[in-house]
């Protein structure tokens, strides 16, 4: 890999690119709360070569939304919980969303 490779990937939400002291730190957590929420399958950490937990900006935000919800009195596993159908409600407007559109842009006079 190149260092342009590298690079690109500094935008990409799903690269692999925090490890777990460094995520705990940005989160103000501790690490024993993201293994908590790993084995609660909220995220799954990607794995370095070297066996170490690997965080992406994407994950960070879900275990930031997990950690509010913790920090008002939910339980670990009730917030996992919450944290995972709302990313479940999240995905379905916007395939629904998706849906509608061609129909819109057929017969724009049903959009009303």
């Amino acid at each position: 890999m190149t260092a342009d490779d590298s690079f690109g990937r500094l935008d990409d939400d799903d690269y692999p690119a925090y490890t777990m002291g460094r995520a705990a730190e940005m989160l103000g957590t501790t690490q024993g709360f993201l293994r908590a929420i790993g084995e609660a399958h909220l995220i799954t950490p990607l794995r370095s070569a070297g066996g170490h937990r690997r965080y992406s900006r994407y994950q960070l935000r879900i275990a930031a939304r997990a950690r509010e919800l913790v920090d008002h009195g939910t339980p670990v596993e009730a917030a996992c919980r919450i944290v995972i159908l709302e990313d479940q409600l999240q995905e379905a407007q916007r395939i629904n969303a998706e849906q509608r559109r061609p129909a819109v842009l057929a017969n724009p006079t049903s959009a009303a």
